[in-house]
């Protein structure tokens, strides 16, 4: 169960007050027309409320001895026990970090800089998010998996790359961010553990909102996709796992991680993992069926629409389609000026203005691409008002662009 404070404790006597278990308190409805959680979820009141009580008593640098420090440290090892607890990890093998593109970044150079003397080849999917890519360009030889249609790796190739010799890691998204859906990580688990080669899952979309697979050597993931404050990541490097600090700093937490840990940001982000996995079976059931509504309304709505992804193995919340003749950008300003907020791609790529590389591993169209990705709390007559605007949208869009600039 998460801890948290309450302003009453502001004035606690000895560095073991000014903790109590915290009830998970249900998310509450997001901003009209936000349909883009998986760039971030508004924050949850529950953290919320523990942040406002942490700035007063978590403010202190954990790693020093005297009273005020000594409760900040209290503070962030229940926030680090009860987010453990949800990782299925031990306390000690979970570390924060500023955001999960640094997560990302420190697990696979961690991973490569403890396995310099095995090889440099870093296996991973054509579908990664761009952290992860970019990750493992700067530590290693990067040798991409391909996916099929949907999204999902192949594991004959897959088998193929880990076998190879020479390889420093491997690194598979839970689940894809863009499209949703998810990839086979236990039998990829499997493949790696066969060849003595450690796993990184980038999980950054799955927790919180989806049931973790097993078999990761080290797990990132971001607080603000499941309602916590943004400036918080996860690290989590199993006990045992060859993984060397690529910082050429002193690193805390764990000895992973460089610079100071913003306590009250970490309590936040640990109550909002309790609220949304106190919810995550009942809402994810609810969500899921609002996405199987535009996945099967927005084709008989929109002429020229393709519905991406895996229509049953996905996350519950997530739904990409591809509109013919249509500009990304013009169909989110035109969304935007409707009221809604959705996305293009991967939040990664948003502002290059590339295509996707997610969508052209996938052999996808890469152009006029939208993602809907609801938020804890959505309301249903919101999505219902979505499918009421998009086909004007598209339409206008289709209009003023015309056939020349197409």
């Amino acid at each position: 169960m998460a801890q948290h404070l309450t302003s009453d404790d502001t004035d606690a006597g000895g560095p073991a007050d000014g903790v109590r278990q915290a009830s998970p308190k249900k998310s509450a409805a997001p901003p009209r027309g936000y349909l883009d959680a998986a760039s971030g979820e508004p924050l949850r009141p529950a953290a919320r409320a523990a942040l406002e009580a942490a700035l007063d008593q978590g403010w202190a640098d954990p790693t020093r001895r005297y009273h005020d420090a000594r409760r900040a440290r209290l503070l962030l090892d229940a926030a680090r026990e009860s987010v453990a607890a949800h990782l299925g990890a031990r306390p000690d093998e979970v570390s924060f970090t500023a955001s999960g593109t640094q997560a990302a970044h420190l697990g696979v150079a961690g991973l490569a800089h403890g396995r310099v003397r095995t090889g440099a080849r870093v296996v991973a999917t054509a579908v990664e998010h761009s952290s992860v890519l970019h990750a493992a360009r700067a530590a290693g030889e990067p040798v991409l998996v391909p996916v099929d249609a949907l999204g999902r790796l192949d594991l004959d190739a897959f088998a193929r790359a880990v076998g190879g010799g020479g390889v420093a890691l491997a690194a598979v998204q839970s689940a894809n961010h863009e499209v949703g859906t998810r990839q086979p990580v236990a039998a990829v688990a499997d493949l790696a553990r066969q060849h003595d080669v450690p796993l990184l899952v980038d999980a950054a979309l799955s927790v919180g909102r989806d049931a973790l697979p097993g078999g990761w050597s080290v797990l990132t993931a971001s607080a603000h996709k499941w309602g916590g404050p943004a400036g918080v990541g996860v690290l989590a490097v199993r006990t045992g796992v060859r993984w060397r600090s690529p910082s050429p700093d002193d690193p805390r937490e764990g000895g992973r991680v460089p610079g100071f840990v913003p306590v009250p940001l970490v309590v936040a982000a640990a109550a909002a993992l309790e609220a949304a996995e106190s919810e995550r079976a009942a809402e994810g059931v609810r969500l899921r069926r609002l996405v199987d509504v535009v996945r099967a309304r927005v084709p008989e709505l929109v002429p020229d629409v393709v519905v991406l992804g895996d229509p049953a193995d996905r996350l519950p919340h997530v739904v990409t389609f591809s509109c013919l003749y249509v500009d990304g950008e013009s169909l989110l300003d035109g969304l935007d000026r409707e009221g809604f907020a959705a996305s293009s791609g991967s939040s990664c790529v948003a502002d290059a203005l590339e295509p996707s590389h997610v969508l052209a591993a996938m052999g996808a169209l890469t152009q006029g691409n939208l993602r809907v990705s609801l938020p804890a709390g959505v309301r249903e007559d919101d999505v219902a008002r979505f499918l009421e605007v998009l086909p004007r949208v598209v339409a206008d869009v289709r209009a003023t662009l015309g056939a020349e600039d197409l």
